[in-house]
């Protein structure tokens, strides 16, 4: 298997909404957006499937090392291999991409955020510094594309924690911010124990909201000009917003059960926003 074909697998394994939003991209620019996405699942499932902190903390330690061996031009592992080449086309920061790491470490000592200004810079780590890299390999020409990418980026890990609060409480985890849960009246224990009550549903409807906004203050913040450069992150947005509208639809629930679109209903969202260019 080529280092190309492992990080495909990778993708597409996933079923993430992210594969989606890059089927249609030249084949450069999606061999690299695939290979940096494969990265982001590696160090990611490290957290998620290593039960052992001190295990997991090594493993992350050893792939700072390999992000400094890529740089070096000595990749050893299929994803830096893939990628080693889109890091020199399309000038993607070291430091930007070892702060993914330190965003995936952060799982490893915190299991709470006080509140949103906390929760900020761990969506930030990981998931606004990815569109950051993304922009650069989709491409632009106005900087303020980058603003657009930032917050496109904390957009989706709302989203993303939105869904994942009942699997996440399984792990132990809770991102929702602390005052917040307190200010509506949500205890960690109704989280914890899958409890939906009219609280939790009200909490939820303000965490859609906010997410809501994120999207249409990036998309505010997108030149004309790099519109059609950057339809990937559009598909990505128009995947999500679809499916936060069911979560809202279905009433929040979301402690007992894990919202997803089907892969169809995902690829007609993807084809339809990039038609529409």
């Amino acid at each position: 298997m080529t280092p190309e074909e492992y990080c495909q697998r990778k993708a597409a394994g996933s079923g993430s909404s992210f594969y989606y939003s890059f089927l249609f991209l030249p084949p450069e620019r999606r061999r690299a957006i695939t290979a940096l996405y494969a990265f982001c699942r590696e160090v990611d499932d490290v957290v998620d499937e290593c039960p052992d902190p001190q295990l997991a903390r090594a493993k992350l330690a050893w792939w700072r090392a390999e992000l400094a061996a890529t740089y070096a031009g000595k990749p050893s592992h299929p994803v830096t291999r893939s990628l080693a080449p889109a890091t020199r086309s399309f000038n993607l920061p070291q430091e930007l991409l070892a702060e993914v790491i330190d965003g995936m470490e952060m799982d490893l000592s915190q299991t709470r955020y006080a509140d949103f200004k906390a929760l900020h810079l761990y969506c930030y780590r990981v998931a606004s510094v990815v569109g950051l890299l993304a922009a650069e390999i989709f491409g632009y020409q106005d900087r303020h594309t980058l603003k657009y990418a930032h917050d496109l980026g904390l957009a989706f890990q709302l989203t993303n924690i939105i869904r994942d609060v009942g699997e996440d409480a399984r792990r132990g985890r809770i991102y929702l911010p602390a005052d917040e849960m307190a200010q509506f009246g949500v205890p960690d224990e109704d989280i914890l124990h899958a409890r939906t009550t009219d609280a939790f549903r009200r909490l939820m409807e303000f965490q859609i909201d906010r997410a809501e906004r994120y999207y249409e203050q990036a998309f505010a913040q997108l030149p004309a000009q790099d519109r059609r450069a950057q339809r990937p992150g559009l598909v990505m947005a128009a995947i999500y917003r679809t499916l936060l509208r069911e979560i809202r639809r279905d009433g929040c629930r979301v402690l007992d059960r894990r919202m997803a679109l089907t892969p169809i209903r995902k690829l007609w969202i993807a084809w339809r926003t990039w038609s529409r260019g």
